[in-house]
């Protein structure tokens, strides 16, 4: 088994994702040591973005590095163990609002749709939307 980072690393549908963690100097931290939840956007989850907003985040590093930490919850929650709860604090510091049954579960306007990717220093699920904070999403949509 591999870490979070090199797992994601081989599955061509996150190859966004993976990029970004590299530029958002992330990488590190999924392959390290710890227990880690992360929410993987799939490449086409990107499509929903403009060049000029991908562009916009990922030359600032320090807002690359939160929207990325707003991906990545501290701890290994399976699907089912999110389920049960309404809200978690993500490493970016905003919580993330958690609606529906494990076999459904979204995660703010996300929805999972591959559950429970097991790590050596955690777990992975991956996402059909990009994940933006509050103040992220208010901005981005003016």
């Amino acid at each position: 088994m591999k870490s979070i980072f090199e797992t994601a690393l081989e599955d061509e549908r996150l190859s966004t994702s993976v990029a970004m963690l590299q530029a958002g100097g992330m990488a590190e931290t999924l392959r390290g040591r710890g227990e880690y939840t992360a929410l993987f956007p799939t490449n086409e989850a990107y499509s929903g973005f403009s060049r000029e907003v991908l562009d916009a985040v990922t030359t600032d590093r320090e807002r690359l590095t939160g929207m990325i930490m707003y991906h990545v919850i501290q701890g290994k929650l399976t699907a089912h163990e999110l389920a049960q709860m309404e809200a978690i604090r993500t490493l970016q510091g905003d919580h993330l609002d958690i609606a529906g049954p494990p076999s459904a579960i979204r995660l703010n306007d996300a929805a999972v749709i591959q559950p429970d990717v097991e790590c050596t220093n955690g777990i992975y699920h991956v996402i059909d939307r990009v994940l933006l904070p509050r103040a992220v999403e208010a901005r981005v949509k003016k």
